[in-house]
């Protein structure tokens, strides 16, 4: 189990990236956050090794159809025992 804090830029706000994130993050069973920051998406992922590379490689690839990333940063963080699902945050 290991969880990320991943931030993505580019075209990545007002295009649904948020709501693709969620969605990856049901289908890789991971638990955490994805909210809009400044001009950048920030995302706290949580799951095991292999599904959370999956879900990583999934939005750092884009998202959404209308998304275009320029760069990301992924960097481990500690585990948050109280992510129990997959949240957008307003």
């Amino acid at each position: 189990m290991k969880q990320y804090v991943i931030r993505v830029f580019g075209k990545v706000q007002g295009v649904g990236f948020r709501y693709y994130t969620e969605r990856f993050a049901h289908e890789y069973h991971i638990v955490g956050t994805v909210a809009n920051v400044e001009d950048y998406v920030e995302i706290h992922a949580q799951g095991s090794d292999e599904e959370l590379e999956k879900f990583t490689e999934s939005v750092t690839n884009g998202a959404s159809p209308a998304s275009s990333v320029t760069r990301y940063t992924v960097d481990e963080e500690s585990i948050d025992d109280t992510f129990k699902s997959f949240e957008v945050i307003s």
